[in-house]
């Protein structure tokens, strides 16, 4: 059973920093490409950012330059760094890995899904 906890979420001021980690276990094959995604009240789950094991990364344009996804394969976990916070940015975070090593924005690339952290931003 694949299981993916992710943590850092929280309440911050606009402008502000979070770091968001998301562990996987349970795989033997952890090569697929890891990604964060994020559902706000109301709205459909969208794409934020990918990485593959060999740590190409790839984003979401209104995120580009704000936040930075990385990876440590050694500990089966990835990261988001996000900065310069935006009001809109508030939204439940979902981690998700799959069977593809490449990067994909379509929630239908990803097999596995965690539970989300929530960010709150305020102003």
């Amino acid at each position: 059973q694949v299981q993916l906890v992710e943590s850092g979420g929280g309440l911050v001021q606009t402008g502000g920093s979070l770091r968001l980690s998301c562990t996987a276990s349970g795989r033997t094959d952890n090569s697929g490409a890891m990604a964060w995604f994020r559902q706000a009240p109301g709205e459909e789950r969208a794409f934020v950012a990918a990485i593959t094991w060999s740590l190409y990364q790839y984003y979401a344009d209104s995120v580009k330059g704000r936040f930075t996804i990385s990876r440590d394969n050694n500990k089966n976990t990835v990261y988001l760094q996000m900065n310069s916070l935006k009001r809109e940015d508030t939204a439940v975070y979902l981690c998700a890995t799959g069977d593809y090593r490449d990067v994909f924005a379509t929630t239908n690339a990803y097999r596995y899904w965690g539970q989300g952290t929530q960010v709150t931003v305020s102003s």
